[in-house]
């Protein structure tokens, strides 16, 4: 063979040995890329695997309850109100019942008197107005009564009445059964002392009880003053 065959037929065979280099290397090239995938798709499907195992549910009937994410918690229950036991009812015995106020005294339950010498004395005369509980119930005189000197069966004042004696106060209550008396000192003075009174005859002492309304009547012969501004009376507060 001639030297030009010989470079003819070495041209012709370059071609082939490249093409046969080439397909070489593509089949190392897809044969080192899927190695790998091979490796990790085993990775994954033994991971794969390994997850289904781990979660996969157990045998049986679920016992957790599945609760929304957002429920707020429950709260406890208040605590209920504590009851307070009602007071047992008391009962009350007679002899523990308080007794009806005892009523003030007034002229009606009561009769009036003078007692006494009257201590004349320099144009004065000291008396005990008396009264006495003539009812058939108890009753309380307490403090000064009001006292005028009157024509009989009337009450209008013959003067001035009867000033309070600060000297002879009232000691507090006085319970006056039926029959028993409690006396006032009473004090006149001389309608002759006041050059100036306008004389009058009284015929009675009218005399108002203590917080009372009516009034009763003590017979008396004494001289008054008809004029005001003369004072001839001075009462004390009633004592037991």
């Amino acid at each position: 063979m001639t030297t030009a065959q010989r470079h003819s037929a070495h041209r012709s065979r370059l071609p082939q040995a490249l093409a046969l280099t080439a397909a070489l290397g593509v089949s190392l090239s897809l044969a080192a890329c899927s190695a790998p995938a091979s490796s990790e798709s085993s990775g994954a499907g033994s991971t794969a695997g390994s997850t289904v195992a781990a979660t996969a549910p157990a045998a049986g009937p679920s016992t957790t309850a599945l609760v929304p994410a957002n429920t707020p918690a429950p709260t406890s229950a208040p605590p209920a109100p504590e009851r307070t036991p009602a007071p047992a009812p008391t009962q009350t015995s007679p002899e523990s019942t308080p007794a009806a106020a005892v009523p003030l005294c007034t002229a009606a339950s009561l009769t009036g008197s003078l007692a006494g010498d009257g201590g004349a004395g320099a144009g004065q005369l000291y008396q005990s107005l008396v009264v006495t509980n003539t009812s058939n119930a108890d009753c309380i005189l307490d403090g000064y009564p009001g006292v005028s000197l009157v024509m009989s069966g009337t009450t209008d004042p013959l003067g001035e009445p009867a000033v309070r004696d600060a000297q002879a106060p009232s000691n507090g209550p006085i319970t006056l059964k039926p029959g028993r008396a409690s006396a006032a000192t009473l004090h006149y003075s001389q309608a002759s002392n006041y050059q100036d009174c306008q004389r009058v005859e009284a015929q009675a002492f009218l005399v108002y009880p203590p917080s009372a309304t009516d009034s009763l009547e003590v017979p008396v012969s004494l001289t008054a003053c008809s004029n005001p501004g003369i004072n001839l009376l001075t009462i004390g507060a009633f004592q037991p």
